[in-house]
């Protein structure tokens, strides 16, 4: 395995899936590991339910840069990918390579797995509901567009 792709965020479920990675150490050994994190715009339950099109993605996308919005959002995403950095580099792995990218979780993850020709996708679930069975809508959404092996992290 090549390159694995670890999607983060501040949720208990990506908090697992780094630690699980982590805890593989002594069996994988991946040449890369690409981190993760989607920037949502509008809030975790807003984005891609009222931006239409890629078109308003990108306007949304130029109105918001240079803004102090813009700004808490990426030192946000920087606090989230240093705080898994140090979990997988402390277990060992020395190419690890944080990413960020704004919009839909699933569409980002699945565009970056595509870009960067990545061999497996780690993503937590989003965890237990009123059924076990449950998975949270971007993990859902990843595994069932994925071109290739999806582990969901519980």
């Amino acid at each position: 395995m090549q390159t694995i792709l670890v999607a983060v965020d501040d949720t208990k479920g990506s908090i697992k899936a780094a630690q699980t990675l982590a805890e593989w150490a002594g069996m994988v050994r991946p040449e890369t590991i690409i981190l993760l994190h989607v920037e949502q715009m509008l809030g975790r339950s807003l984005i891609g339910e009222s931006l239409e099109s890629d078109t308003d993605l990108a306007e949304m996308r130029e109105a918001l840069e240079g803004t102090d919005y813009k700004e808490k959002l990426d030192q946000r995403a920087g606090k989230i990918l240093a705080y898994h950095t140090q979990v997988l580099v402390e277990a060992g792995f020395s190419n690890v390579k944080p990413t960020i990218r704004q919009g839909h979780p699933a569409e980002e993850i699945l565009a970056t797995a595509k870009d960067e020709n990545v061999d497996l996708i780690v993503v937590g679930s989003r965890g237990k509901r009123r059924h076990d069975f449950l998975i949270g809508s971007v993990s859902r959404e990843v595994a069932n567009g994925a071109k290739i092996p999806v582990l969901l992290v519980h």
